[in-house]
């Protein structure tokens, strides 16, 4: 049990550093925000089905009463997605990354609300502590320029994210992550169909690599490994420890767009991997 429970915890560290990799791609690439999701999920979409097919995994769903939580799933994730997006260009990977690192905060609070778990304190001390790491973090906001509205989007997006993640919880039982995965990207790519012919896509060639980076690790592997960690682990659970997304977001930014962290980034980053590092013992107690 032990051995298994370890395993579980690697493949959510890992769908936390493949899913990081979302911050760089998404400031790096040059194409409206809108082109650049559709693009993620059409792509992930592809990736996903094929692997569906593969497995013999069915993407039908199993009953008509599970269409209204997995559209609404599918609409908030493509929300977060978006918003998230706006949020790393109007700023910069860190400020985008960090104001949307409040999830757990909201789905700590949240959870109780939509699942038969108990209120736990302890989620809600861990969650202030991220908070507290957040706040260091991040850099001094000036209200004149577009940081503000950046840190408005990311919050928008951490909302949008924790209640996608809530609502999906109760059919991770039910579905395969990756069904779940792939039956919320073919929904975001066939809603943002249409921006696809009134936004500007000239220059869509020469980012093509990265866009089937971002569609296929970030996010048919990142996300479907998420999403099938929800199965071992509570939404609290799994979002804390996913919290070291922006450790790996900034260091790959680091390393790719030259963005250099601050003291206060190790400090901060210091808070956010303690709260990882008790959560993951505590719920291995659990």
């Amino acid at each position: 049990m032990k051995n298994q429970h370890t395993n579980h915890l690697l493949l959510l560290g890992l769908a936390t550093i493949l899913i990081s990799t979302s911050g760089s791609l998404g400031k790096y690439i040059d194409l409206p925000t809108p082109v650049i999701i559709w693009c993620r999920s059409a792509i992930a979409a592809v990736f996903l089905f094929i692997f569906c097919l593969f497995k013999k995994y069915s993407i039908k769903l199993k009953s008509k009463k599970d269409a209204p939580t997995i559209l609404l799933s599918a609409l908030l994730l493509g929300a977060h997605w978006l918003t998230y997006f706006y949020a790393l260009k109007l700023s910069n990977v860190a400020l985008g990354m960090l104001s949307m690192f409040t999830f757990p905060v909201m789905t700590a609070i949240l959870e109780p609300l939509f699942t038969k778990t108990k209120f736990n304190p302890i989620h809600v001390l861990l969650a202030i502590i991220v908070l507290i790491g957040i706040y260091i973090l991040a850099p001094e906001f000036n209200f004149e320029n577009t940081q503000l509205k950046g840190i408005c989007f990311g919050l928008i997006s951490a909302l949008c994210y924790a209640l996608r993640n809530l609502i999906l919880k109760q059919h991770v039982n039910q579905y395969n992550g990756t069904v779940l995965m792939t039956q919320q990207v073919i929904i975001v790519s066939i809603i943002l169909l249409p921006i696809m012919f009134t936004m500007n896509i000239d220059n869509i060639d020469t980012q093509l690599p990265y866009l089937i980076l971002l569609g296929l690790v970030t996010t048919a592997i990142g996300h479907s490994l998420f999403i099938g960690s929800l199965r071992y682990f509570s939404v609290s659970t799994a979002s804390i420890i996913g919290s070291a997304q922006p450790i790996c977001g900034i260091i790959i930014a680091f390393f790719f767009l030259n963005e250099i962290p601050t003291l206060n980034t190790f400090i901060g980053g210091s808070l956010i991997l303690a709260t990882v590092f008790i959560e993951s013992m505590r719920s291995r107690k659990g």
